[in-house]
């Protein structure tokens, strides 16, 4: 759900919670907030705390936390944390822009716009690690993953899952692809599942080999 006033986002997921069936509500956190002249909530880990807080109190579902790239992650996930998320999902999309230089204009309507795709990767992929290290919840990755390279990455990285969109605009068969190279790298590598492989950078003495590189 996306909305612009902390209530509309409590509104809505009580809505969901009477309509039944519902098993998890992601709450886009990368709204502006109308009450605070347009600053988005994402920025603010204390608007985020009150905006879980206020769902969680109205739903029983699975609560996932959208977190935005275009602030402290690590700030804002502890704070969506605090108030009641289950899991996190990151990041949405950077802000980017593009200017017509015969018009001299904004290319967009509203002079920036969300980028995705394979440009947003490295950033998704640094912010999906800082995230997974300094919290508890289970993480979902996304940013630019079109390939199962990237996929590994991100769960290497300590993503518990991953979502994949742009790509599908292009190759209709990235999920699909994806989920065989999954398959053929745990079979290469001796994992059992999926299960084995997320968090592995973490492990043993990686991370301090490349901090002495």
């Amino acid at each position: 759900v996306a909305a612009y006033t902390r209530e509309d986002y409590v509104s809505m997921v009580a809505k969901l919670q009477r309509a039944g069936g519902v098993q998890a509500i992601e709450i886009n956190l990368s709204c502006p907030n109308v009450k605070e002249g347009g600053r988005t909530f994402g920025g603010d880990p204390r608007a985020v705390e009150a905006i879980l807080a206020g769902c969680r109190a109205e739903t029983d579902a699975f609560l996932i936390a959208k977190l935005t790239p275009n602030a402290d992650a690590v700030a804002i996930a502890k704070g969506a944390e605090a108030g009641g998320a289950d899991g996190l999902s990151l990041i949405n999309t950077l802000l980017g822009m593009g200017i017509d230089v015969e018009r001299r204009r904004p290319l967009l309507a509203m002079g920036m716009g969300g980028l995705s795709g394979p440009a947003v990767k490295p950033v998704a992929l640094a912010m999906t690690w800082q995230v997974c290290r300094a919290t508890s919840l289970p993480v979902i990755g996304m940013g630019g993953i079109s390939t199962w390279t990237d996929a590994v990455e991100f769960l290497l990285a300590g993503a518990h899952a991953v979502q994949v969109g742009t790509a599908l605009f292009s190759n209709p068969l990235a999920l699909t692809e994806i989920l065989a190279g999954l398959e053929d790298y745990c079979r290469r590598h001796g994992h059992a599942s999926i299960e084995s492989v997320i968090g592995g950078l973490t492990r043993g003495d990686l991370i301090a080999e490349g901090n002495r590189e």
